[in-house]
């Protein structure tokens, strides 16, 4: 398995050209020095960090270690309240103790740089699963989902929202049937970022209503976004995609998300259902707990009808939308617009 492949975009953005030098970030040649760990080889970058396998000194284990510059990414006046947040968000999401968790195990700060060591995990990160040709069998990918979604309820129940959910942030180790989720604590310091006028942080097209309006967020967004990469795990697409960014999230706001049997036509109307409720623009109408989505799943999976799903491929999509869903599947036209000014949503 190529682990230096996943942690290429372990960060959760995509990573930068290296023609582009002013958009890498710019470690302290003292970071090099991480205490009591021996740095090895880079096998990861990013626009924020860069990675390191490495090993820690008193035992000899073998962890990754990155390191974040955040002085290029939040304003001179915003970084020392960033590195008070990052330390605690480091050690709420170290006391995180889940099989399907990537377990974080210490964080500093060295040459003005802040780092965190982590476990080291051999696989595959998700987004592999999502192109054309490579999908996962459905009972497989419905497995997955339920134990991520175990996890994200286990994660909630301590206080700790991921942010950034999607199949890169996700490592699956088919050999060993280790999935880990990565980066708790890493997705928040987004939030502060000033020196970077009109970006957006994160990854849009997995982020819920609610987040991509600025508004505060749950344990149910975290859910959205799980839902998204359920329905991109089965077909091979985004329920919402553009060009544009604006559009982009106008579709997301406002738009219910296609029918996942448009493009499976083999998946079964009771799948379709849970997929509708995953992807509701109103968290109140979502799922309340991962455990919830994770038992609705597993519903799925004892009622059988998956048998035509099992070859790790999805319809063309010309094919698929000649075969509309059954007259009565309507739960995707029926998930509701996020009104801002709703005295319901989120405060």
């Amino acid at each position: 398995m190529n682990a230096p492949g996943f942690w290429k975009r372990i960060l959760g953005r995509a990573e930068q050209p290296e023609s582009e030098p002013s958009t890498q970030p710019e470690l302290h040649q003292s970071a090099s020095l991480v205490p009591g760990y021996v740095l090895g080889e880079e096998i990861g970058r990013g626009a924020m960090a860069v990675v390191h396998k490495a090993t820690q000194s008193k035992t000899g284990r073998q962890v990754a270690i990155k390191r974040l510059a955040l002085q290029r990414e939040f304003a001179p006046e915003d970084l020392i309240d960033v590195r008070e947040r990052f330390m605690r968000e480091a050690r709420a999401a170290g006391h995180l103790q889940h099989p399907d968790i990537l377990q974080i195990l210490d964080a500093g700060e060295v040459g003005g740089d802040t780092w965190i060591a982590m476990e080291y995990v051999l696989g595959r990160d998700l987004s592999h699963y999502t192109r054309p040709g490579q999908l996962l069998p459905a009972r497989e990918v419905l497995q997955l989902v339920i134990r991520l979604a175990r996890a994200l309820a286990y994660a909630h129940s301590q206080g700790v929202v991921h942010r950034d959910i999607k199949p890169a942030n996700v490592m699956l180790d088919r050999v060993s049937s280790s999935i880990k989720v990565m980066d708790f604590g890493i997705a928040r310091l987004a939030d502060g970022s000033r020196t970077r006028t009109g970006l957006v942080l994160g990854t849009p097209s997995f982020m819920s209503p609610e987040q991509l309006a600025g508004l505060k967020v749950d344990g149910r967004s975290d859910l959205y976004s799980l839902g998204v990469m359920l329905y991109q795990l089965l077909t091979g697409q985004l329920p919402h995609q553009s060009d544009s960014m604006a559009q982009l999230m106008y579709q997301i706001a406002n738009q219910p998300a296609p029918d996942v049997r448009h493009l499976r036509p083999d998946l079964p109307e009771s799948l379709a259902m849970v997929l509708a409720l995953a992807l509701e623009k109103r968290p109140e109408l979502r799922y309340a707990s991962g455990e919830q989505f994770a038992a609705d799943l597993e519903a799925v999976l004892a009622q059988g009808g998956l048998t035509g799903a099992l070859d790790g491929t999805a319809p063309a999509a010309g094919a698929a939308a000649s075969e509309a869903p059954p007259a009565d599947g309507k739960a995707f036209a029926q998930t509701l617009r996020l009104d801002l000014n709703d005295p319901g949503q989120n405060p």
